[in-house]
């Protein structure tokens, strides 16, 4: 898989420096094949390729949840290559909304603040407010399992808002909904996103992502 971007900013949100991804050791072919791309910051921005192409490693890539086999990635301007997730500013909203079963909604939302130390009073504070950015207001005590699956979808986006990140990763997020929900996702984005980096990867060009701002990101397999 190669990219190919093109960048209008100087200001550096996300940058890729040959960056490689290869499943297993020695000969094991590569999913990601020395990316070269620049996002400039606080911009939306579309990562589009087919399905297999290595679009949802390059985000588990930036987020810090995979490990890359060559390369050098920069965030706002300093090297995450060997950072961690929790050492990077970045949010991820996962395809498959990735909630805890066994949480409530609020415990859900807030999880993340707690890991990092944050008060379960100012976590709790946070959470209703990213819960009421998403229309869910006084769903704290509902399971995942009580939830349509457009519910589930805007507590992952809740959840990822909280962090107050300065990169946030959409995985395919209107693959699922219907035209209604993708408006209100649309404007949530827009909204609510503002001053952030921002990267939405589809499989396919659509006015559905005419909301995007940056210029389109190509992703192409090659063997």
């Amino acid at each position: 898989m190669n990219m190919n971007a093109a960048s209008k900013s100087n200001v550096t949100g996300i940058e890729f420096r040959q960056v490689s991804k290869r499943y297993g050791e020695g000969d094991a072919p590569l999913v990601v094949k020395g990316i070269d791309f620049v996002v400039p910051k606080g911009t939306l921005t579309t990562l589009l390729g087919p399905s297999g192409c290595g679009k949802t490693t390059t985000l588990r890539m930036i987020a810090g949840l995979e490990t890359v086999s060559g390369g050098h990635i920069f965030i706002d301007g300093q090297e995450v290559t060997n950072l961690g997730p929790t050492e990077r500013n970045v949010s991820m909203v996962f395809q498959s909304y990735a909630l805890f079963p066994h949480m409530s909604v609020i415990d859900n939302v807030r999880y993340g603040l707690k890991v990092s130390g944050v008060s379960i009073s100012e976590a709790t504070e946070r959470a209703h407010v990213a819960l009421e950015n998403v229309s869910l207001k006084d769903f704290d005590n509902r399971l995942p399992s009580e939830l349509s699956g457009g519910q589930q979808q805007r507590v992952a986006v809740a959840r990822a808002l909280v962090l107050e990140p300065s990169v946030l990763l959409f995985d395919e997020p209107l693959s699922n909904l219907d035209k209604k929900s993708i408006t209100w996702y649309q404007e949530l984005v827009v909204n609510h996103c503002k001053e952030r980096t921002v990267i939405v990867c589809s499989n396919a060009i659509d006015d559905e992502f005419n909301f995007c701002n940056a210029e389109l990101n190509v992703m192409d397999y090659k063997k």
